[in-house]
């Protein structure tokens, strides 16, 4: 491990520590190395690098736009590989908030996603990725693996 120096203004000190405490850290390290790696794993290198992932993709729309639920339907049976669920909740008359999970290779994902978010209507969007284990392929649930870890059910 690396001991590194940074220099940071007052305010930003103060809030890194309302971080801390609110989550529990034991210290300033901690919290910061996690802060690190959440910002590493959105950056556009781990995009670039075209890793598998998991990422939520989180828009608003206007449900009243020309056309737009049946074109984003349309993209989204054309990309059926990569959305695995979606959530649909009605905010208000004319808008509607709609988080759906996609899992593939991180480029794909990323184009996927900038492509929904820039669809004329949606007024607001975001996506985090988060990375996925190819070795590991689908979650099996078969229980002898989880009846040895302390506390599991069968």
């Amino acid at each position: 491990m690396q001991r590194l120096t940074i220099t940071i203004d007052d305010d930003l000190v103060a809030s890194v520590d309302d971080y801390i405490e609110a989550r529990g850290y034991a210290n300033r390290s901690e919290a910061i190395r996690d802060l690190v790696r959440s910002g590493l794993q959105q950056s556009s290198l781990e995009v670039a690098q075209g890793r598998d992932c998991i990422a939520t993709l989180s828009y608003v729309y206007d449900h009243e736009a020309r056309e737009l639920p049946k074109r984003l339907t349309q993209e989204f049976h054309d990309h059926h590989h990569l959305a695995q669920a979606t959530l649909h909740v009605h905010i208000s008359h004319d808008s509607c908030l709609e988080v759906t999970v996609l899992r593939g290779r991180s480029t794909e994902v990323k184009a996927f996603a900038d492509h929904v978010i820039a669809e004329r209507g949606v007024r607001h969007g975001h996506v985090v990725f988060m990375p996925a284990d190819a070795e590991a392929g689908p979650h099996q649930h078969g229980h002898a693996h989880h009846a040895s870890k302390k506390g599991s059910r069968p």
